[in-house]
């Protein structure tokens, strides 16, 4: 090699790019929006990290990733350091199927009775407590408690539940045990008549303003991923029940059920619920929400 390639190829090493760092949430979920990574050949161009929701959450917080999906109550809390991608979320317009309340009791007999929360989602948590107080007037006691519908059963006339452990309680548990599900998703609609939105794919700022090209190459492997998803959600759906304890059928429906879109209608439920929830969640009630490209 001569000297002017050694100067080439150290030049070249010094810039070499390096991977972002993307999150991805371990729930059935969020598969569609992954599923299609690979197929795309997008996949080897991210460094991946796999974690619970609210682990994924605080690294992003922390600026250990630069971009992932984070739960809507904490993207709220830290809107000023984070940029939303447009059109790609996990929500819902009506049912969502994976996050719920079980109860043994009817709603509104649930005023000073103890509610367990088996979750780590602190969006489907705080969307739980708006329902009971605010459309059923209600104010339970609520504790912390492992995701086992039948332990929390034992502790608390009620439980909120959410991603594949609220899958099996309201499809596979509950109904053996003939208790009432209460779908969140479906009773936010049927409360405000609009669609919620649980989390949202965001970059750091700070990231976005070093590496503007690759957050907006990060945005358009999403939304290939997701369109590729749900034009092959059968495959998508039996490839996944290879391994889950719910069959293809099940899983397509569970899928096609989400809304993984986030446009204006998504935008006013996050403003609703950031109206109803901000000043005792740590944000202000109209929290200025950036969005890529806009």
């Amino acid at each position: 090699m001569t000297p002017a390639q050694d100067s080439a190829s150290a030049a070249g090493a010094g810039h070499r790019r390096i991977r972002p760092r993307v999150g991805h949430i371990q729930f059935l979920n969020c598969l569609p929006l992954y599923w299609g990574l690979a197929r795309t050949g997008t996949l080897l161009d991210l460094e991946l990290t796999k974690d619970t929701p609210d682990k994924l959450n605080d690294q992003l917080v922390r600026g250990e990733l630069d971009i992932a999906p984070i739960s809507l109550l904490e993207f709220l809390r830290n809107a000023d350091e984070l940029v939303a991608f447009p059109d790609v979320a996990v929500g819902c317009d009506g049912d969502v199927m994976s996050c719920v309340i079980v109860s043994q009791v009817p709603l509104d007999r649930l005023d000073g009775e103890r509610v367990a929360l088996g979750s780590t989602s602190r969006t489907s948590v705080r969307l739980a407590e708006l329902l009971l107080s605010e459309a059923h007037g209600v104010h339970p006691e609520y504790f912390r408690c492992a995701p086992d519908l039948g332990l929390m059963m034992q502790e608390a006339p009620a439980g909120v539940l959410i991603g594949d452990a609220a899958l099996r309680a309201s499809l596979h548990d509950a109904p053996r045990l003939g208790l009432q599900v209460h779908d969140l998703g479906a009773m936010w609609k049927e409360w405000t008549g609009l669609p919620f939105v649980f989390a949202v794919w965001a970059a750091r700022k700070e990231y976005l303003a070093r590496e503007p090209e690759t957050v907006h190459q990060v945005h358009k492997a999403f939304l290939a991923s997701r369109d590729l998803s749900l034009e092959e959600v059968t495959k998508v759906a039996e490839q996944a029940a290879r391994w889950e304890s719910f069959d293809a059928p099940l899983l397509e429906e569970y899928f096609t059920t989400l809304d993984f879109r986030f446009g204006p209608r998504q935008m006013e439920g996050v403003r609703e619920f950031a109206r109803r929830t901000g000043p005792t969640s740590g944000f202000p009630a109209d929290v200025d929400v950036r969005i890529l490209g806009h």
